[in-house]
């Protein structure tokens, strides 16, 4: 009789970067799983003596690290991809986004794109995304039957949509939603105002209320164009943050998302009230918003995670060319090459995204006693050949296609680049009867 004790699952890999501590690489080690949660980070050896899994991945030529966390999406709106690009952000909302998504979005819109964005991130090595979007219950049914952790937006605007009439009408779905998911181990919740030009200061004064009462974060686009500040300076006489700041919105529980245009008064204010940002690279260059001052954001402690935004300004969902364009333009803008080295971009799209959501106690990292939210990338393709270092190949050579296992407390969701709780061919359906849909009448609409 064997005195091994019996767990869930064993992962044994080539390499565990576990990002706590930092900078730290594990050769030859195993990941024991029980209950969702990591029991124990070991050499492989020692593994195969203390435990009896019911099942063993033996991953000889692997990495596995936390699994990677999208700060910022719009996941329904994958079902948009490539509908209006090449085009400035106000007019490509304006004369196009909403628009299509006047004509189009419901809750079955959201729930197909989202579940098709899942599929998306899944693939390429993400376990948790913070959503903004229309009918996030929607939302919370994909991520619940894909298997991923998701933070769900509780969006807030002033205008009515075909999901709410006004401001109150948003927050009491969005609560109400809250109410029913706030024990789904996988679902966490924030406000969701869309942005200061869409939001007025009553509505701010409300969501600001039940923040604190709730102890949820803040989910805001903020200094994203010079037009925003433009306009914000206009309405109001002064700029967008410090009309946050002179409503109180400012503290840990803010996530600002872009913060491309900011002055160093700005700057301090982010480290004093310790926010944390969204950098998403992609979708600022795309919409030409400009660069986010990040080598100065690092110098000064403010906590920044990564996004990918929406598939409509990206136009992929896909945290591995963010990891490498965060880095690259990082040193590009400080003229520093050792600006932003791997590993630090490494935490920003895992540690950083779960210590903003509020979820840095239970994922993140490759932690005993953390959920056992795992991405695995198969170091054996000849472009990752030769490695001298796993952490630096992640960020600069790595991409998506290279992830072959994904787990989300302790379920495998991608098996040899099979997705196992999603049926990828009805995904393609859905989402061409969608495209069908909209081309139909997009030439008229737009």
């Amino acid at each position: 009789m064997s005195n091994r004790e019996e767990i869930d699952t064993l992962i044994e890999a080539k390499w565990i970067i576990p990002i706590e501590p930092a900078k730290i690489v594990l050769n030859q080690y195993a990941i024991a799983i029980d209950h969702g949660i990591i029991k124990n980070i070991l050499p492989i050896a020692e593994a195969s003596q203390r435990y009896q899994p019911q099942q063993t991945f033996t991953l000889n030529d692997h990495a596995l690290i936390p699994g990677l966390i999208n700060l910022h999406t719009h996941a329904a709106m994958t079902l948009m991809r490539g509908l209006a690009d090449d085009l400035p952000l106000m007019e490509w909302l304006n004369k196009h986004i909403w628009p299509a998504e006047n004509q189009y979005v419901n809750a079955q819109f959201v729930l197909d794109g989202t579940q098709l964005a899942c599929a998306e991130m899944i693939k390429g090595g993400i376990t948790c995304f913070n959503d903004m979007y229309f009918f996030p219950e929607s939302c919370a049914q994909a991520a619940t039957s894909s298997g991923m952790r998701a933070a769900i937006g509780m969006i807030v605007i002033d205008f009515p949509t075909a999901y709410a009439s006004d401001a109150d009408d948003y927050l009491a779905k969005g609560l109400e939603l809250r109410d029913k998911y706030q024990y789904n181990p996988l679902l966490s919740f924030c406000f969701a105002p869309h942005a200061p030009y869409t939001v007025s200061d009553k509505t701010f004064g409300s969501i600001l209320t039940y923040a604190e009462q709730l102890d949820a974060p803040i989910h805001i686009h903020l200094h994203e164009t010079q037009d925003e500040i433009r306009i914000s300076m206009e309405s109001s006489g002064v700029r967008p943050l410090e009309r946050i700041q002179q409503l109180g919105l400012l503290s840990p529980n803010l996530i600002a998302v872009h913060m491309v245009h900011l002055n160093d008064h700005e700057i301090k204010l982010l480290h004093q009230y310790n926010c944390s940002i969204a950098h998403c690279p992609s979708s600022n260059m795309k919409l030409a918003s400009g660069f986010a001052p990040i080598p100065t954001l690092v110098n000064q402690g403010v906590n920044i995670g990564l996004g990918t935004d929406g598939a409509a300004s990206n136009n992929r969902l896909d945290m591995f060319e963010e990891m490498r364009l965060a880095a690259l333009l990082a040193k590009a803008n400080s003229g520093q090459a050792d600006t932003l080295p791997a590993h630090q971009v490494l935490r920003m799209a895992t540690l950083n995204g779960a210590n903003a959501l509020g979820l840095g106690e239970s994922t993140g990292s490759l932690t005993i006693g953390k959920a056992a939210d795992i991405t695995a990338i198969n170091f054996s393709h000849l472009n990752l050949t030769p490695c001298y270092d796993p952490v630096s190949h992640l960020v600069y050579a790595a991409s998506r296609e290279h992830v072959s296992h994904v787990w989300v407390n302790g379920r495998i969701l991608l098996e040899d680049k099979e997705l196992t709780t999603l049926n990828q061919a009805e995904l393609h359906y859905r989402a061409t009867m969608w495209q069908e849909r909209i081309a139909a009448t997009s030439q008229q609409l737009l």
